[in-house]
């Protein structure tokens, strides 16, 4: 999300006479873009600050803006470092407040200005922004706000823009992303605009983050498995294996309804999909060392791993946030032992993800070329499996049919066919 934020500052920058400079050292403007959900991240950001005070020596009239997901005590730390701190829904707004520096014209919604997409052939397109949940762990709502949903009709037609332009992947946004409803029309849930962006002719892939297990209904599992431009790879944040650290999470469901969820899924695309598409490729989301998190409740998530079997998880060691619940919360497993059951999930993960790769050997797949680095180009299957394979850097940005060879934990190395 926040990288589709910034396609849509540096278009309203763009379109008032401003152009980016590849080095800080020669910028008029600095926007940070930042994220709160570590404070790892916050952490980056007070270490570049010592460079635009240098830069600022140099050029008195270089402004600074913070922007993105900043939560209220991070505004208050960083107020005396920039010159600007702007909520990312202002957007149309900063025109105004920064007319001194050339800024002609404003546009009444943030969602409504036209990006400057980055890719050529893969798009992010928001669909809502902000959540409700106020899970105790996360920042969102509070840096973000509640949650809002763009019109259905918007949507589509970003889309079918996109597919004009030949892009080939369309990656729909939201930090709830299967809890939307349409503004003008409630009856267009997440479902639905599936249904309806599958139905614009084209050949392009669907993909979308990031969902919440309390919000997947069958119906939209149906939809999920029947729309054959909806690649066959989901992340379902599962956030813990264990029942009552859920609880303390605010995240309602257990770990039995997240089976059965998985399990609703994985023979939803058994029964519509064929071939390598049957089996979907899952990912999770997982904190180690939330407060008060037990070794015994520790190991209801390597239970988890080892039952579900993830092709991948992004496994994050637990960070207080402020203005969270959980930061009011003793934070006592230590950093020690969090990177121990870190270490422990991956090993989980290298064995699971290695084994669900096999399948892939001596079979032919079509991949989206990526990028070219150190020589060989990589690019992703429509189940999001990472391909390594020599060939001509005009193949970016195309998708080709390619022949696995090997395979490791973490990619598929192939053969252009």
């Amino acid at each position: 999300m926040n990288e589709s934020d910034s396609e849509r500052i540096a278009a309203i920058f763009e379109k008032n006479g401003m152009k980016p400079v590849f080095k800080m050292t020669e910028a008029d403007l600095i926007i940070v873009n930042s994220c709160s959900v570590r404070q790892s991240a916050v952490d980056r950001i007070f270490g570049q600050i010592k460079n635009f005070l240098k830069i600022k020596k140099k050029n008195p009239n270089l402004k600074t803006i913070l922007t993105g997901c900043v939560l209220p005590a991070d505004k208050i730390k960083f107020r005396k470092y920039f010159d600007f701190i702007f909520d990312i829904k202002d957007l149309p707004e900063w025109p105004k407040i920064l007319s001194k520096i050339a800024i002609r014209e404003s546009i009444p919604d943030y969602l409504k200005i036209k990006p400057i997409y980055k890719s050529k052939f893969s798009a992010f397109v928001p669909i809502s922004n902000g959540c409700d949940n106020f899970c105790t762990y996360c920042a969102v709502p509070y840096t973000r706000g509640r949650l809002t949903c763009r019109n259905h009709k918007q949507i589509i037609k970003e889309v079918k823009e996109l597919i004009r332009k030949r892009y080939k992947e369309i990656w729909l946004l939201g930090q709830n992303v299967n809890n939307y409803h349409s503004p003008d029309n409630p009856e267009i849930d997440f479902a639905e605009l599936l249904k309806m962006i599958n139905n614009v002719p084209g050949d392009f892939w669907i993909r979308f983050t990031s969902p919440h297990p309390k919000d997947f209904s069958d119906k939209l599992i149906k939809a999920m498995a029947q729309c054959k431009k909806i690649t066959p790879y989901l992340n379902l944040p599962a956030q813990s294996g264990d029942d009552e650290i859920l609880r303390k999470m605010n995240r309602p469901y257990n770990i039995k309804q997240y089976k059965t969820l998985v399990a609703k899924i994985r023979k939803a695309f058994k029964q519509y999909r064929k071939g390598l598409e049957k089996e979907i490729s899952l990912s999770t989301d997982i904190i180690v060392g939330f407060p008060s998190e037990t070794e015994k409740q520790f190991q209801n998530s390597v239970k988890l791993f080892k039952d579900i079997k993830f092709d991948m998880a992004y496994i994050a060691e637990f960070s207080p946030r402020p203005n969270t619940a959980a930061a009011k919360m003793k934070d006592n497993v230590s950093k020690k032992e969090k990177e121990k059951r870190k270490k422990i999930l991956n090993d989980i993960l290298r064995e699971s993800a290695i084994n669900n790769n096999q399948k892939y050997i001596n079979k032919e797949v079509d991949i989206l070329v990526e990028e070219k680095t150190k020589g060989s180009l990589f690019g992703k299957t429509r189940s999001s499996k990472t391909v390594r394979l020599d060939g001509p850097e005009k193949l970016i940005g195309k998708i080709v049919k390619v022949k696995i060879i090997n395979v490791s934990p973490w990619g598929l190395n192939g053969v252009l066919i």
